[in-house]
């Protein structure tokens, strides 16, 4: 890695087939980026894309993994939401390393899976992330008082911990969200010039609660927007995020990598098993 302090990218797809044909220089751009840590989501109903997960551990250090059934997916476990759940547990059986569960959540502007089939699995999942001890990072779009009120639900029955994967919120959607204790990460949406709501909303949310993630491939910051997005470019939204705050840059990089090894835990391999 580069010298100079450290960064993270909260959120990405680095097993996906975007990277396949590049991924030891995207890497190395990460590292050079000064990356030291990033979490990348596994859909844990892809074997494919769990092979491309297990080679990518072996290619650089600073890699986390998340798994879990998106609702775009949730389809896939109609008949029987719970089996959506032994999907996860058995790669977290197969990986104790694995550091939360995600993106799991609602989509209600896709429906690629029908509402009641999507609340079903993501109700497995949350109580699934509760009985194992792990964070969970949500997916909720245009589905919010439904996801409010299932986390609300969910921290009835014990403690959950977690992040609002990608907010596009504004100010009162933010406290909203921060309400239920977890915190919220930032993409690079917040560079868009018309993001005007989104840049109001990252300065109601708590230093300690804050995240900052790439979600690529998706949604590269200004100016690589419209390009694939990669772990390196998280420094733009990092950018941005201290400049809607009126904060330092190294303030805010301090704050995001503190907050994502409360959530995540330390860096290095994870070798015990998970509470059962």
């Amino acid at each position: 890695r580069a010298p100079g302090p450290a960064m993270i990218d909260s959120h990405c797809h680095l097993a996906g087939t975007d990277f396949e044909a590049d991924l030891d220089a995207v890497l190395a751009r990460a590292r050079e980026a000064g990356l030291e840590r990033a979490l990348v989501i596994v859909a844990a109903e892809d074997d494919a894309e769990w092979a491309r997960a297990e080679t990518l551990v072996t290619r650089w250090d600073g890699i986390d993994l998340a798994t879990g059934v998106h609702p775009h997916q949730a389809h896939l476990f109609a008949v029987d939401p719970s089996q959506a759940a032994a999907t996860v547990a058995r790669r977290l059986d197969a990986a104790p390393d694995v550091r939360a569960i995600a993106e799991i959540g609602l989509d209600y502007h896709y429906d690629f899976s029908p509402r009641d089939v999507q609340q079903a699995v993501f109700r497995v999942q949350l109580d699934l992330a509760q009985a194992r001890g792990l964070p969970v990072a949500l997916h909720t779009r245009e589905a919010e008082a439904d996801t409010l009120r299932m986390l609300a639900e969910a921290r009835d029955r014990g403690p959950l911990d977690g992040v609002f994967h990608c907010f596009t919120g504004d100010p009162d959607t933010a406290r909203r969200a921060l309400a239920t204790g977890f915190s919220l990460s930032f993409a690079g949406i917040l560079t868009f010039p018309r993001a005007v709501e989104l840049k109001e909303a990252v300065r109601v949310v708590p230093l300690d609660r804050l995240l900052i993630e790439t979600d690529a491939p998706y949604l590269a910051p200004v100016p690589h927007r419209g390009k694939r997005n990669e772990p390196a470019w998280v420094k733009g939204t990092l950018e941005a995020v201290a400049r809607e705050r009126g904060q330092g840059v190294d303030v805010v990089r301090a704050a995001v990598v503190g907050t994502y090894a409360r959530l995540f835990g330390p860096p290095g391999r994870k070798l015990a098993s998970h509470k059962q």
